[in-house]
């Protein structure tokens, strides 16, 4: 094994960098093997492996114990045959044949007629990065990702090729489609491409899909909310599903936990108890029994009415109040913020995926998106746990603009000081394209970050509050829901203290960003970009 050297992404996590892929897949097996103290993930990636830690303490102390990995026998997992039926009909296909000189056909050729292996999982469950016997299919990821890339899209970035195991952002260049389903969390292996396996693409004229009867609605009797309506966005959200970014599974949770953990404390639940997140209001719920709620986050009018409909009364934010069997909450337009959390003493009792209740906008694990006529069963009320007093709201943005806090790296060194003064030295503006997957941001004026780089950087794993910048310069800030891993350089990290205020931002709100000391979160200016997230030699 050759470690090369060692980067911060965000104060709390390591970007591990080795000489090859071998020395990757070995490094990463001896550590899911044998974790560093403190380590809740490892996630591998093309010449990386990305360490996320609990404390910044613990990945200071990582920083040192990493280059004393003992990778001994590094076992491997058997390898299978894997065939994947494509229709060649892809919107880039033409570009692609211009970049490489094959032409549409020389691409589909080259693309049917090599073996490509299973390097490593990442970006969504079943998103399996392809490394191919030859360079001819090499080509740029687009200069603007899209923000939504078909299910089963074959794709082509720098050099490997992926099939989208579902609906997605993506930025890679789509040259065909299958009907291969590559995740499948009802399988004994989900996934349908692991890492080692050989695969073999095949160009059919049409695929056709079989669509699978629709699972059996599970019946829900006793206590619940039922959702009237849903307003823009609502799910079920928890604390997420940390650890699994090796399976492609990004954590989710509510992208303000501050909120979620203020919300059940309020009605005397446990940090971990399901809630309902919504997204800029109107969401209405019945209660199907008396039931004790509370609402946090995003400030919104809570107005109850009673089982004919008529106003009833109303209840205040952030305090516990009771919703009679038969009456109906409505939540108004925020005021201030985006995303409200509705706890219900007892927690949401909808059956857990992966250990958690959440939903994963970016994978599809977990409950559906809530529609009117959701029926949202009700937990037992924890035994000896008080419903809480009101408190105030945890909320931080600003009236006119909101700061938030970054560490610079772990790919601040592709920029250079002119791009790092645009990042700090101007207002920034988020978009009405932002959701649970990212904050995307444009410039208040017309000043982009400019990359140093041309050169395309292979795929590497990234963490929530990541800011990715693609070839256009407009900075993307990951939530919750963000891939595992992704192509385009981190210029900094938002720091975690941060994060819930980020979740928070609405279309059309100002950013400031501040770089700080990642352990004592002060006001730091580096000498030279770089400095704070400078690789260094174990």
């Amino acid at each position: 094994m050759s470690l090369t050297g060692i980067r911060w992404a965000g104060p709390r996590a390591l970007l591990v960098e080795l000489s090859d892929l071998p020395s990757v897949l070995a490094f990463h097996s001896r550590l899911l093997a044998e974790p560093l103290p403190g380590q809740l993930d490892a996630v591998a990636a093309a010449a990386t492996v990305l360490l996320k830690f609990g404390t910044h303490a613990e990945a200071l102390a990582a920083r040192t114990d990493v280059g004393h990995v003992d990778l001994g026998a590094v076992p491997h997992d058997s390898s299978r045959d894997v065939t994947i039926e494509v229709v060649y009909d892809g919107e880039d296909l033409t570009e692609v044949g211009m970049l490489t000189g094959l032409g549409r056909d020389g691409v589909v050729a080259a693309h049917t007629g090599q073996l490509w292996i299973a390097a490593f999982g990442g970006f969504a469950p079943g998103f399996t990065y392809l490394l191919g016997e030859n360079h001819s299919l090499d080509v740029p990821r687009r200069s603007s990702p899209r923000t939504s890339v078909p299910a089963g899209s074959v794709a082509l970035g720098g050099a490997f090729s992926a099939v989208y195991p579902r609906q997605s952002p993506g930025g890679w260049q789509l040259i065909g489609r299958t009907t291969a389903v590559l995740w499948d969390i009802e399988r004994e292996s989900p996934a349908l491409v692991r890492p080692g396996d050989r695969v073999r693409y095949v160009a059919v004229r049409e695929a056709i899909a079989l669509t699978p009867a629709p699972p059996a609605a599970r019946e829900v009797n006793g206590p619940a909310l039922v959702v009237d309506s849903p307003g823009l966005q609502s799910l079920v959200q928890d604390l997420g599903r940390p650890g699994l970014g090796d399976l492609g599974v990004s954590a989710a949770g509510a992208v303000d936990q501050q909120s979620m953990r203020q919300a059940n404390r309020l009605v005397g639940n446990e940090a971990r108890a399901a809630v309902v997140e919504t997204v800029l209001g109107g969401l209405s719920v019945r209660a199907v029994g008396d039931q004790v709620l509370a609402v946090a986050g995003a400030v919104v009018p809570l107005e109850i009415r009673d089982a004919s409909g008529d106003p009833a009364r109303c209840a205040a934010m952030c305090a516990p109040f009771v919703l009679l069997d038969g009456e109906t909450l409505n939540l108004g337009e925020p005021t201030l913020g985006a995303r409200s959390y509705l706890a219900v003493r007892g927690g949401i009792d909808v059956h857990p995926v992966l250990g958690s209740r959440s939903s994963d906008s970016m994978s599809g694990i977990g409950p559906a998106r809530l529609v009117a006529g959701t029926r949202l069963p009700v937990g037992r009320a924890p035994l000896f746990q008080m419903v809480g007093a009101p408190e105030e709201s945890t909320l931080r943005l600003g009236a006119v603009f909101t700061e938030l806090r970054i560490t610079l790296g772990p790919r601040d060194d592709w920029f250079d000081s002119s791009a790092l003064g645009s990042l700090t030295g101007q207002d920034w503006v988020t978009t009405e394209q932002s959701n649970r997957i990212g904050v995307r941001l444009k410039p208040v004026g017309c000043v982009t970050i400019e990359r140093n780089r041309t050169a395309e950087l292979p795929s590497e794993g990234a963490v929530a509050g990541a800011l990715q910048v693609p070839p256009n310069g407009h900075p993307v800030l990951f939530l919750a829901d963000h891939p595992v891993t992704g192509g385009y350089p981190v210029i900094a990290v938002v720091v975690p203290e941060d994060l819930p205020t980020a979740a928070q931002l609405p279309p059309g709100h100002r950013v400031r960003f501040t770089i700080v000391d990642p352990a004592t979160l002060e006001p730091h200016e580096p000498a030279v970009a770089g400095a704070v997230s400078e690789g260094t030699q174990p």
